[in-house]
């Protein structure tokens, strides 16, 4: 299979449109601990909240809720209430939050190596299979290409919004867990 020096030129455009966002996301998730049932609990349920708010929307091909759901349970935590869904129906938009969403399974192969032995982990360890990754990247390029003027700015709404869901059910869920 030969790459195209444009693969990836959508998702690129969407990193550098949402680094801070994401580095505020990254930066918030990191005082969480992953070897502490307690604190690993908060992390699952913030990103139960924000996933659960994304995922409906987004439609992923390979939801993770489920696995978030099982997870929690495993730690007798009931799956909590979704933040208020993003409304916007562009497709760009759409595009944006899947982004978003599918960027996080490479972050959670990462973070999955950090959860204590014995503790769940399906979720974290849903990653993309070999060459999912550089898939959704052609797709996105497609997309793109598809949606013509505007599309770009609104799938960089889409992922921005998705980060912003992440920021508050993180920082939800650390105040609620520092009080």
């Amino acid at each position: 299979m030969t790459k195209s020096p444009d693969a990836g030129r959508v998702r690129q455009a969407l990193r550098d449109a949402t680094m801070e966002s994401h580095r505020r996301v990254d930066a918030l998730f990191a005082d969480f601990s992953l070897d502490s049932p307690q604190s690993y609990r908060a992390f699952l349920t913030a990103h139960g909240r924000a996933v659960g708010a994304i995922e409906p929307v987004a439609r992923p091909d390979a939801p993770r809720l489920p696995l978030l759901a099982k997870d929690l349970q495993n730690l007798d935590a009931a799956m909590p209430a979704p933040l208020p869904a993003p409304a916007n129906d562009a497709d760009g938009y759409r595009w944006g939050l899947l982004y978003a969403l599918e960027g996080s399974r490479l972050g959670g192969a990462m973070l999955s190596r950090q959860v204590k032995e014995g503790l769940p982990k399906a979720y974290l360890s849903a990653v993309h299979g070999k060459g999912e990754w550089l898939s959704f990247q052609r797709a996105l390029d497609g997309a793109a290409v598809e949606g013509g003027e505007g599309w770009l700015e609104d799938a960089v709404q889409g992922a921005l919004a998705a980060f912003a869901l992440f920021t508050a059910a993180g920082e939800e869920a650390r105040a609620a867990a520092h009080g």
